[in-house]
């Protein structure tokens, strides 16, 4: 069994991350620029994440998507945790199928520094939850 215990945990764990991702000085309002409509499908456990940034401010989805994403995400949810820990590659993980995603991946890719901050967030983040 990975980190996530089940469902609830992934996303209260997660999705919290990304709450806190989006409400940063420095890394929301890049994020939010980007225009997306992002979706993280999970496995083991199950479930997906829908990130709206095409408003004026985030919106969050679990388990329901309210429109069709501009780019979904599928992995499993341990690889999701070794990401946000830094120790998966985006790119390496791509070209592998660890992660297989659907829309336009260069867009994805010009996040990866915009986020890159998070890495030293989540591990203190993680132990709080």
């Amino acid at each position: 069994m990975g980190y996530f215990q089940d469902t609830d945990h992934l996303y209260s764990s997660l999705g919290g991350f990304f709450k806190l991702l989006s409400s940063d000085d420095q890394i929301g309002p890049k994020l939010l620029s980007s225009n997306l409509k992002l979706q993280f499908n999970y496995k083991d456990p199950d479930g997906f994440i829908y990130i709206d940034l095409s408003g004026e401010e985030p919106q969050f989805y679990f388990g329901e998507q309210p429109s069709k994403p501009d780019v979904e995400m599928t992995m499993k949810a341990e690889t999701a945790h070794k990401f946000w820990q830094g120790k998966v590659n985006l790119p390496v993980a791509l070209a592998r199928r660890e992660i297989t995603a659907k829309g336009p991946i260069p867009k994805i890719l010009k996040l990866l520094p915009i986020i890159k901050p998070a890495y030293k967030l989540y591990p203190d983040y993680i132990s709080k939850t």
